[in-house]
């Protein structure tokens, strides 16, 4: 595993989430302006503050996992499972560099997966 390679592109990937998060905020201090009186633009103004809120939470819950996996690839636990200790698959590293579960503690944790009972 190139951990390097890994590292920068979770760096650069970090860098981006980071700008975009600046931008939304931008755009939420502009929507603390007066509605406007138009009751179809309130409508849109309120609509897009709400698809701005969501978007905040999703690029700071992303930005929490990539920090987190930079910082497992720094104290040496990176590619292994945070739940049941095993290795995460290659594969699963590929596509989510930043996971920290093996695929079968995220599918045993993911909501409404079945339960092992």
């Amino acid at each position: 595993m190139d951990l390097e390679r890994i590292r920068s592109d979770l760096a650069a990937r970090l860098a981006e989430l980071t700008d975009r998060r600046e931008r939304v905020a931008r755009h939420t201090r502009h929507r603390e302006e007066p509605l406007p009186p138009d009751f179809a633009d309130q409508a849109v103004e309120l609509g897009n503050a709400g698809t701005l809120v969501a978007l905040d939470a999703e690029l700071n819950r992303e930005i929490r996992q990539i920090e987190q996996a930079l910082r497992r690839i720094e104290d040496g636990s990176y590619g292994r499972c945070a739940s049941c200790g095993s290795e995460i698959g290659p594969a699963r590293l590929q596509a989510l560099p930043d996971a920290s579960l093996c695929i079968d503690c995220a599918s045993s944790t993911r909501p409404g997966a079945p339960s092992a009972g």
